[in-house]
């Protein structure tokens, strides 16, 4: 029983949620714990019902030091922090707590609940959605409930302020508090650019308005652009170069700046795997920016594309795409990727997508054309295939193929007639398909969809410039790469 007037008291009128802790029974095996930690928590426990508030979370940061994987540590200090006030030292510990057990729904609730009073609507919200589909007590699917009804109504008290904002500026055009004002609003709303909008007005408006510059500089970086916003953060360090917010932004921003700006370069120096690298760094170092995680996997999408690795291209475009569906640029280099692939019709399609959105790009009309020619060809004789060889196979690997198949199908190594005539034919192919992907021309020509010895594909041609008699291939050298044959074979 909790004794009225007690620190448990007072936690439960504060943080109703909150008194799950005191009680929380937990099996020392599950949570990995040793005799020293659980001497910690059971120590601190006593301290936080005594009200020794300052002993007690001494306890938990020995508890935490001891086993950092413990959630029962975290989330015991996390109390404490929120005993004496300290909010935004405890959000980071219920965030540990939620990451080490998913299924925690007190810590959940929780931290939604100071995420609402922080006014970070959208973030509460979806702890208190996921509180309710993970199978919550009564009193914490109520909780939840009437948490998410307090949060409809700040949205609705949000757009009703921006409402009479609006009225008010539209006479108070110069009022600097009144636009930084609005723009709360519209980032509590989700609106980041039209708060962007509202606070430069501010920044010019005010005098040495660094607080402007500042919340500028960390919209456009959770929108993404990095770039701008170091130009921004740099702004409020003209300013004020003690400014500690800005400074400390200033060097997460510059950071991240380089990694990408060097991702790039090695892009541009066609160092594929090196600018791999340096974009999976940018997710490590941004991993709760969604913008960051997207940009990085398409660029990352475009390296394995251009450094022809089709399996791991469409694997991480595909990624890419789900997230965005219409993402132009991850749909053109998954169709190259297909390609490689020889996946002709998933090719087209995203070719066709990409097409859709972006109607004037002509590396799209002449990649979705490549596409439809090769779909074509692909029906017809493949020399990649006859040779058994991939489409991006160097010239020593298309001579290799050639001299194995073509010792394997001389037709001087056939007695039956029909089997002879079987080989020939195979034989004129082999050769045909050597002659054309060891030419650099001739394969360029192959490649962009043309058959090259196809009289249908060339303007003005009179037959099949490549139809030769067996007869005429007497006198053939499977082993000799080009120039005149040396090596004879006789036959009856």
């Amino acid at each position: 029983m909790v004794a009225p007037g007690s620190v448990t008291s007072r936690l439960g009128t504060v943080f109703p949620f909150l008194l799950v802790l005191v009680d929380l029974q937990y099996e020392g095996a599950e949570c990995g714990i040793n005799a020293d930690v659980e001497k910690h928590l059971e120590l601190g426990k006593k301290l936080l019902a005594a009200g020794q508030l300052a002993d007690a979370l001494s306890q938990f940061h020995a508890a935490v030091d001891g086993d950092p994987e413990n959630y029962i540590a975290y989330y015991r200090r996390a109390t404490v922090f929120l005993a004496m006030g300290k909010s935004k030292a405890a959000l980071p510990d219920l965030t540990k707590v939620i990451e080490l057990k998913m299924d925690f729904t007190a810590a959940r609730l929780q931290r939604g609940h100071l995420l609402l009073k922080q006014g970070k609507l959208d973030e509460a919200e979806d702890d208190f959605k996921k509180v309710l589909k993970s199978n919550p007590s009564e009193n914490e699917e109520n909780e939840a409930q009437s948490q998410l009804q307090s949060l409809m109504k700040c949205s609705v008290y949000y757009t009703a302020a921006i409402s009479f904002l609006d009225k008010i500026l539209e006479v108070c055009v110069w009022d600097a508090e009144l636009r930084e004002l609005r723009a709360e609003c519209y980032i509590r709303e989700g609106e980041p650019r039209k708060a962007i909008s509202d606070l430069k007005a501010a920044s010019k408006l005010k005098n040495d308005n660094t607080e402007a510059f500042y919340k500028i500089s960390t919209l456009y970086y959770q929108l993404g652009d990095h770039e701008l916003s170091l130009s921004e953060v740099r702004e409020c360090l003209k300013l004020d170069q003690d400014h500690k917010r800005c400074f400390a932004h200033y060097k997460q921003v510059k950071k991240l700046n380089k990694l990408i700006e060097s991702a790039e370069e090695l892009i541009r120096d066609s160092r594929y795997t090196d600018a791999i690298s340096k974009y999976e760094s940018v997710m490590k170092m941004e991993p709760n920016i969604a913008e960051y995680t997207i940009r990085s996997k398409e660029r990352i999408c475009h390296c394995f594309s251009k450094d022809e690795k089709p399996v791991e291209a469409i694997r991480v475009c595909s990624e890419v795409l789900q997230m965005e569906p219409d993402n132009v640029n991850a749909l053109k280099d998954r169709a190259e990727a297909y390609l490689i692939e020889e996946m002709y019709d998933e090719a087209i399609q995203d070719y066709e997508a990409a097409h859709e959105h972006n109607e004037n790009d002509q590396q799209i009309r002449e990649g979705l054309e490549k596409a439809q020619r090769l779909l074509k060809q692909s029906q017809k004789r493949d020399y990649y295939k006859i040779l058994g060889v991939k489409r991006n196979a160097k010239k020593q690997e298309i001579i290799k193929a050639y001299r194995k198949l073509a010792l394997q199908w001389h037709p001087d190594n056939f007695q039956n007639e029909e089997e002879k005539k079987k080989a020939e034919k195979k034989f004129i192919d082999i050769a045909a398909a050597k002659e054309v992907l060891s030419d650099p021309e001739m394969r360029k020509k192959f490649d962009d969809g043309e058959d090259p010895l196809d009289a249908e594909s060339q303007q003005g041609g009179s037959g099949h410039p490549f139809h030769r008699s067996w007869n005429s291939w007497q006198g053939f050298n499977p082993f000799s790469s080009g120039g005149p044959f040396r090596f004879k074979f006789h036959f009856n």
